[in-house]
């Protein structure tokens, strides 16, 4: 690798650890904010959930502007909002503002995630090289994810709960600073159609659906709203849907969805980001406030997790190509059921 493309590299992980970092960081601030900002119940779910529904809802969508306006472009613009926003969250007075921040924190994270693999791509041509350099961006990513909690108990044991999102601050002057200089332009050379009432309809159907969720678990089963949220979501979705198997460059290609490894794979992947992001939400919240860890100590019990994340997604790759993806698929399938049981029993 040459030396602007071990920057590039260097930028691109950086990123995509920061955006996965912030998916999970808030949960160890969650006792923090509950103290300093009083929110509610519904509150507190928005306040760590809000981030990732917008983000995952506007992803298609961000990295078809992506192809519009140029990746790089799009990237540091991006990363800037991104940084804006997490200094709004952390001076929030309120806990509305918070979620207000943190939805936008989404928005800006959607921009970022399929820039960074994108540029990828275009950074490393060779087949080789790419592979090792998906592999680290992968590492960054997991890592991102599972040090989340870590981070914030070490930030929480000497600063304010605002400190677990302004830390993004100099992360994003990085990358904004060396990505200037060692990211390529990209573009797409087919300008793909935006289709806004598919945004609009799979963001609000999946926020409606989540709404009438949480309410029903906050408020009880004789709440009516949340039946009225839950039905109107499922309509949303239905029309999406339909939409899609209608518009010839659709946002979301269904037909993907009649090919077996693909169906499984995002089955897979969806039963891991469930099973996982539930216990790094949770499990931070039960040792602070149920077992009586420290702020540090919450972080640091988090920290295995981390490294074998980092070191399971960096090594994947290269397992893959020895057992093939249906094997190392149900291995990891495997060990991580049999870690979560493990964890249940661990816990008193």
């Amino acid at each position: 690798m040459t030396k602007r493309q071990v920057a590039a590299l260097f930028v691109l992980c950086l990123a995509v650890f920061m955006v996965a970092v912030d998916a999970t960081v808030i949960s160890v601030a969650v006792p923090a904010i509950t103290q300093e900002l009083h929110p509610s119940y519904n509150q507190v779910l928005w306040i760590g959930d809000i981030y990732s529904f917008v983000l995952a809802g506007l992803l298609i969508t961000m990295g078809n502007l992506g192809d519009r306006l140029g990746r790089r472009r799009l990237l540091l613009i991006a990363s800037l909002a991104f940084g804006a926003a997490s200094a709004a969250a952390a001076a929030a007075p309120t806990a509305g503002l918070l979620i207000a921040a943190r939805a936008v924190q989404g928005v800006a994270g959607a921009g970022l995630m399929p820039s960074t693999l994108a540029l990828l791509r275009t950074v490393f041509t060779e087949d080789r090289q790419r592979t090792r350099a998906v592999g680290i961006w992968s590492a960054g990513g997991a890592a991102g994810a599972a040090m989340g909690p870590t981070v914030a108990g070490v930030l929480l044991e000497h600063f304010y709960w605002g400190s677990v999102l302004l830390v993004n601050l100099p992360v994003v002057a990085l990358i904004v600073a060396v990505g200037a200089w060692a990211l390529p332009e990209a573009r797409s050379e087919v300008r793909h159609p935006l289709d806004p009432l598919s945004v609009v309809y799979s963001t609000a159907g999946i926020l409606a659906v989540v709404y009438g969720i949480t309410e029903l678990a906050h408020t009880g089963l004789g709440f009516w709203p949340a039946y009225v949220a839950l039905v109107l979501g499922g309509l949303l979705l239905w029309v999406f849907m339909q939409r899609q198997l209608r518009l010839p460059m659709p946002l979301l290609d269904l037909h993907l969805f009649t090919q077996i490894r693909f169906t499984a794979a995002v089955v897979a992947q969806l039963a891991v980001v469930f099973a996982n992001v539930g216990a790094l939400f949770f499990l931070p919240i039960f040792l602070r406030q149920v077992a009586d860890f420290s702020a540090l100590q919450s972080g640091m019990a988090m920290l295995p997790q981390s490294v074998v994340s980092m070191v399971s997604a960096a090594t994947t790759a290269r397992l893959i190509g020895r057992w093939g993806h249906r094997r190392v698929l149900l291995a990891g399938l495997g060990f991580g059921s049999v870690g979560l049981v493990l964890l249940g029993l661990a816990i008193p």
